[in-house]
C-alpha cells in the first residue's frame, strides 16, 4: 500500500514539474512534437551501465527472506546493466526496461527483473520518471545454492544529457544520458541508491 501511495504521489506531483521546465514548447506540444521539436512518436530503444549499492532491511524481510546468519548484513555494491525502449509521447513518455545486478562485494549474489516507466521529457533530452515491476534477488550469504527471492520493485529516478549539465561542448551529440536512480524491493524493504551512463540512439 505504501508503494502505491508513493507512486500516487509521484505521479501527481509530475505535472507541476513539467510546466516548470520553460524549454518546453507550446508550439511543439500542440504540433504533437517533443520538447526539443523532434517527432512526438517513435520507439528510443537504450542500454547503459550503473554502479550502486543496496541495504536491505534484516529487521523485516520481504519475500520470505531469512535473518542473515551471524547477524551479517545483507547489503553491498552492486554493479547493474539495464537495456530498455522508451516511446515519446509528446511532453511525455512510457517504456520498459529490463535489468541485470551483479553484487561486487557483501550478501547479494546477483539480481534481475523488468519494470515499466512513466514519465516527462525535460529539456533537450531529460527525462523524469516513476518505475515499478517485479525483482528477483539471490544472497551469496545464504550460500551457493540458495533459493531466489522474489517481490514488486518500485522507483524514481532523473536522467539529464550533457547539454543540461553543461557538457555538451565535450560529449557533442553523442546519444548520452546522465542517470540517477532510487529503487526499493518489496514494501520499502530495500535501499538502493544506483547512478550511472545510459545511452541511446
Amino acid at each position: 500500500m505504501r508503494i502505491l501511495i508513493t507512486v500516487a504521489a509521484f505521479a501527481a506531483a509530475l505535472p507541476t514539474a513539467a510546466f516548470a521546465q520553460d524549454s518546453v514548447s507550446d508550439a511543439n506540444v500542440a504540433a504533437g512534437e517533443a520538447p526539443d521539436g523532434s517527432p512526438g512518436f517513435g520507439i528510443e530503444p537504450y542500454f547503459g551501465i550503473m554502479g550502486g549499492y543496496e541495504q536491505f532491511d534484516d529487521s523485516h524481510p520481504a519475500a520470505g527472506i531469512p535473518a542473515a546468519p551471524g547477524g551479517r548484513d545483507f547489503d553491498g555494491g552492486i554493479v547493474q546493466g539495464v537495456a530498455g525502449v522508451n516511446v515519446p509521447l509528446g511532453p511525455v513518455f512510457v517504456g520498459v526496461e529490463g535489468n541485470a545486478t551483479k553484487g561486487l562485494k557483501g550478501a547479494i549474489d546477483w539480481e534481475y527483473g523488468v519494470a515499466g516507466r512513466a514519465g516527462f521529457r525535460i529539456g533537450d533530452s531529460g527525462l523524469i520518471y516513476g518505475k515499478a515491476g517485479y525483482q528477483w534477488v539471490n544472497f551469496d550469504a545464504l550460500g551457493d545454492d540458495s533459493r531466489d527471492f522474489h517481490d514488486i520493485t518500485a522507483g524514481l529516478g532523473v536522467e539529464v544529457g550533457p547539454k543540461e549539465i553543461g557538457l555538451g561542448g565535450i560529449t557533442g551529440n553523442s546519444g548520452i544520458r546522465f542517470r540517477l536512480e532510487l529503487n526499493s524491493f518489496g514494501d520499502f524493504n530495500s535501499f538502493q541508491p544506483v547512478a550511472g551512463i545510459i545511452a541511446h540512439f
